[in-house]
């Protein structure tokens, strides 16, 4: 199920969406949409990272032992 939400754009920002949806071919909600997806993943990754860089039970290994353990 769809929600509607509306949103106020700067008018460049706004010009800049109509040009992506032009150029796609898409509407100005499918780029929104996959814009706020892709946000949410990068967020989402960032958490997990900011978690690990915090665990102070997680190791700390250098980059020859990093190249060493790929077989690098």
């Amino acid at each position: 199920m769809n929600t509607a939400i509306s949103v106020r754009l700067p008018k460049a920002l706004a010009d800049q969406l109509d040009a992506v949806a032009k150029e796609t071919e898409r509407s100005r909600s499918y780029i929104i949409q996959k814009a706020i997806e892709s946000y949410i993943e990068d967020y989402a990754d960032l958490q997990v990272a900011l978690d690990r860089l915090h665990d102070k039970t997680d190791p700390v290994i250098s980059g020859k032992e990093l190249r060493k353990a790929l077989g690098l």
